[in-house]
């Protein structure tokens, strides 16, 4: 395993403010949103979390790629499998590893449906699904007791998460 960026503290303040619009409301509020979002036909819907791939899945909106780890706000939860099509990939707490860019940028390229179990943390993949995901795809990841946050792939989306990836350290910290 190889870690490519590292999250600094300065960093993690910043990373908890939305990344996209954040959608306020119940499960049934968020996932009414999403329907409206899946009739427009995005080129992929990306679920990162465990709760928002649940809630998608349970509201029949499959995710074409949905990132989870087995944990919900730090706590182990119990294993969901939702598609037959699973990648492992380690992503230690806190950084992006190279094996985690690799399999998003694989599972992009998909046609059918995919499953990255991140043995870890899958928070700081959103950035790599927005950089390497078509324009116009959506990523979407639970804002915990908010609701969830909706991020349009757009060329200016992918230069942000470009630009934060530059300013996280780059390597393992020793």
């Amino acid at each position: 395993m190889s870690v490519i960026y590292t999250i600094t503290a300065e960093l993690r303040d910043k990373f908890k403010e939305p990344f996209g619009l954040l959608i306020k409301g119940s499960f049934d509020q968020t996932m009414a949103k999403m329907r409206e979002i899946k009739a427009q036909n995005p080129p992929k819907i990306i679920a990162v979390g465990d709760i928002v791939t649940k809630n998608l899945q349970e509201h029949e909106i499959p995710p074409d790629i949905s990132i989870i780890d087995n944990q919900s706000m730090r706590k182990k939860i119990h294993p969901a499998t939702y598609t037959l099509n699973i990648v492992r990939v380690e992503n230690p707490q806190g950084t992006i590893t190279k094996e985690a860019i690799k399999e998003v940028k694989k599972a992009v390229k998909e046609k059918t449906p995919i499953q990255i179990t991140v043995d870890g943390e899958e928070d700081l993949l959103v950035l790599i699904a927005v950089l390497y995901a078509p324009e116009n795809s959506v990523v979407v990841y639970g804002q915990p007791h908010e609701g969830i946050v909706l991020v349009k792939v757009s060329s200016k989306k992918k230069t942000e998460a470009a630009e934060f990836l530059k300013a996280m350290e780059k390597g393992s910290k020793s």
